[in-house]
């Protein structure tokens, strides 16, 4: 099984060590590991940007699951980027599987940042129990949780991934 690794990891000063580590898992666990940082950017497409986006969106097309890291990024929301590919994944039929630090709720996890469920702007902190936005919530095949640190989170999310696409899960 082909498994695009989603997330912010791309953006950590090791992120190629970090890369490694998350391909060298995948295939510790039987599965081919493909990590947005290697994908071939083909630079006579236009703006880098478009080369990147291109590329990724290859690798994607070329997985049969998706695993996302949706750890809150720059704020109380997973990065844009890691969203789009999730959701991207999840309207090509692949199994997607998102991964967070801890099992809270969206507005556990903003604690001490709302009051009575809105936030500092006055506007609703949804409340549905679950630990992200709710369409994201319900566009994943499933999101467990793990420490980042450890890789247990994407250990746990690797292995749902591949009983789900061993079952024929598809969305």
């Amino acid at each position: 099984m082909r498994v695009y690794l989603a997330g912010p990891d791309v953006f950590y000063p090791d992120a190629m060590q970090r890369g490694q580590h998350m391909v060298a898992l995948c295939h510790a666990l039987g599965l081919t590991g493909l990590y947005p940082l290697n994908a071939p950017v083909l630079s006579d497409t236009g703006p880098r940007s478009l080369a990147i986006y291109e590329a990724n969106r290859r690798l994607i097309d070329s997985a049969d699951a998706v695993v996302a890291n949706l750890r809150d990024w720059r704020g109380f929301e997973p990065d844009s980027g890691t969203v789009w590919e999730a959701a991207y994944a999840f309207a090509k039929g692949k199994v997607v599987v998102g991964y967070v630090p801890q099992a809270a709720t969206l507005l556990e996890r903003m604690q001490g940042h709302h009051v009575q469920g809105r936030d500092a702007q006055g506007c609703e902190v949804e409340d549905f129990g679950l630990p992200l936005n709710l369409m994201l919530s319900h566009s994943l095949a499933d999101v467990v949780h793990g420490d980042e640190a450890s890789f247990s989170g994407l250990r746990a999310a690797l292995q749902r991934a591949h009983a789900l696409w061993q079952a024929g899960h598809c969305t």
